[in-house]
């Protein structure tokens, strides 16, 4: 699709997203329901925390795990407070795809706060059987994390793969959500879903890669973004890029994709524009639900399906 088409025909929505449209990224609110704990791949930079590790500002980090019966409650405290909230998304803290809650609470949204654009964050590999129903649900977009095409680069990313009630490790597991991760992005793309790709840049494994990324999958995505590597779990000892290499390799995938420049990596908790975790914290005090704050994401059980 031609770019300047496919930018147009979104516009009605990508203007108001402040994860699509970096000049509204200090203006339009957003809130983040972590409503989904569990996961489907490992990733070795990804360490997800819950509680009293929750104090990082990064993916994969929430302070509690929110329930579909209390999400109805939390929003309305939260657009009372931050009356600028136009977007609301679910990003973790595991695959959102992979969580049954994520669809309850999408459909609690759906009829509760029909006003608010819904999006949500995955790691693609259900994509391709849930893309549909995110539609019926009026779900608008959809951000992808994908880190390489080539299994042999991937595998190096992926540590393991849930599929099909399996395990699948190394190439084997790499090319399985590299072939779903294709199929769900165009199928979703068909189907009028808005998709932007995250991507994160590790200098020793992908970087000469990621261009490769952007040309496979320039005629289905609206937007890219390219975030750093921040150094944790199986990847504590690998460098993060520079500012030179990133800027590089954003103007190299620039060529094929446009490029996100304003990510904050947030949370999977986060509210409002740049602050405050103090809503949640607070609604989650008078809840009693302190027990949740115990929590030890590595010890939930991973597969919901």
């Amino acid at each position: 699709m031609d770019e300047n088409i496919k930018m147009s025909k979104f516009a009605h929505i990508t203007k108001v997203h402040p994860c699509f449209n970096e000049k509204i990224h200090d203006k339009v609110g957003r809130v983040h329901l972590p409503v989904a704990p569990k996961c489907n791949i490992a990733c070795k930079f990804c360490r997800r925390s819950l509680g009293k590790e929750a104090c990082e500002h990064r993916p994969g980090v929430s302070l509690t795990i929110l329930k579909p019966e209390d999400v109805e409650e939390y929003l309305k405290r939260v657009l009372k407070e931050i009356p600028n909230i136009k977007v609301v998304g679910i990003a973790g803290p595991g695959d959102s795809l992979f969580n049954k809650e994520t669809f309850e609470t999408l459909e609690i949204i759906d009829e509760k706060f029909p006003d608010l654009i819904k999006c949500l964050s995955t790691n693609g590999l259900l994509l391709n059987k849930y893309y549909k129903k995110l539609v019926d649900l009026n779900v608008k977009t959809v951000t992808v994390t994908v880190n390489a095409i080539n299994p042999e680069i991937l595998k190096d990313i992926v540590e393991w793969v849930y599929y099909n009630k399996k395990i699948h490790h190394n190439v084997e597991g790499a090319k399985i959500l590299i072939e779903n991760q294709i199929d769900g992005i165009k199928k979703a793309f068909d189907e009028g879903l808005i998709i932007k790709i995250n991507t994160v840049l590790i200098p020793e494994i992908n970087m000469n890669h990621v261009v490769e990324i952007a040309k496979e999958l320039k005629d289905y995505v609206y937007i890219q973004n390219i975030i750093p590597l921040i150094p944790l779990y199986k990847m504590k000892n690998m460098r993060p890029p520079t500012c030179e290499e990133l800027k590089r390799v954003r103007e190299e995938c620039e060529k094929y994709i446009p490029q996100f420049r304003a990510c904050g990596q947030c949370r999977a908790d986060s509210v409002g524009l740049i602050k405050e975790r103090k809503i949640l914290e607070e609604f989650f005090k008078e809840k009693n639900m302190e027990q949740n704050k115990n929590l030890d994401v590595f010890e939930l059980k991973h597969f919901s399906h």
